[in-house]
């Protein structure tokens, strides 16, 4: 059994950064507009990413990517989830450290072994690598928009639903080997989950201390799930309807502005009570009522057909067309 390390966070101002190496830079257009003045990098090659498909990817990893006569030494990604998950898919290709430095904290995939792709549908996790370094510039976060600059709370909210998923799932003899409900490592993942909803009000308003504090959910949430050697705990229903209305809105919207959503309709469908995670949800400026009512009203309808045809742990989900609760 292989345990994934967290990168090596350090909360360092980018105008610190001190790289002498041959730099490749995966970022996108706006991020790096926003803090390329903050930043002295020797780039010799420099891509911006627009999709999540692993034939577009495998683009940057041709024999002829490099300029002539010079090869890179260190990938950095500059940006968001996307910028993150194609740095780590190209650093894990090409053999090179990566460097990962957001410019919000709007995923978990910054601390991540593995990339999402959307494939047939759906999103897909294929293994690459967890960043050497992950560079946290607090004021960057902090001047990030404010429905992105803390948006990675979702990822920690969705314990809510993800670890009531998991307990259904063993109730109803449903979790698959090496998926087998543990208590005390869902009360640990409830216990992450209380310290988002206490920060979220100051990780909102970008208070260095509730960035921080955020951040630390993250960190946590994600090598929990890298002990267990699954996702069980913090991805379930809430998730599946994010990557099922996907196909409906199109690509390209936030993973706050999907998930967020999912959380509060699945979290109805389980009988919880959503208020706290309302209330965080809005301190961190998540776009709620972004996805048109038909829109979600249709992907509801098809969310058990979906999650059965790809294959997805048990939760809510498959339970919907069963179910008479008003959401």
């Amino acid at each position: 059994m292989h345990i994934w390390p967290l990168p090596k966070i350090e909360i360092l101002p980018f105008s610190e950064i001190e790289e002498t190496r041959p730099v490749a830079l995966v970022t996108s257009g706006p991020a790096w507009e926003a803090v390329k003045e903050r930043l002295s990098l020797p780039v010799i090659w420099q891509t911006e990413v627009s999709e999540a498909t692993q034939a577009y990817w495998r683009t940057f990893t041709a024999s002829d990517t490099w300029p002539v006569g010079q090869r890179p030494e260190v990938i950095y990604a500059v940006g968001g989830g996307l910028a993150a998950d194609a740095g780590k898919y190209l650093a894990a290709l090409r053999g090179l450290p990566l460097v990962c430095l957001p410019t919000a904290l709007s995923v978990d995939a910054y601390f991540t072994w593995a990339s999402g792709i959307r494939q047939d549908g759906t999103v897909i996790y294929v293994e690459s690598k967890p960043p050497e370094r992950l560079i946290i510039d607090l004021e960057v976060v902090a001047a990030a928009p404010t429905s992105l600059r803390a948006a990675g709370i979702c990822d920690v909210l969705s314990i809510a639903t993800g670890c009531w998923d998991w307990e259904f799932a063993e109730s109803k003899g449903k979790n698959p080997p090496g998926m087998t409900y543990v208590p005390y490592i869902a009360q640990t993942a409830r216990a992450i989950l209380q310290g988002a909803l206490d920060c979220a009000e100051a990780a909102g308003r970008g208070d260095p201390q509730g960035l921080k504090a955020l951040l630390d959910c993250l960190a946590l949430e994600v090598q929990l799930c890298n002990q267990i050697g699954h996702a069980r705990p913090e991805e379930g229903s809430e998730h599946y309807f994010a990557y099922a209305v996907e196909n409906r809105t199109g690509s390209g919207w936030p993973h706050g502005d999907l998930v967020g959503p999912g959380i509060l309709l699945m979290a109805r469908y389980q009988g919880q009570d959503t208020a706290p995670l309302q209330k965080a949800l809005e301190a961190c400026h998540i776009k709620l009522d972004r996805i048109p009512p038909e829109v979600e009203a249709q992907t509801l309808r098809e969310l058990p057909d979906y999650v059965e045809h790809h294959n997805f742990p048990y939760g809510i989900s498959h339970e919907i067309g069963k179910l008479n609760h008003e959401i």
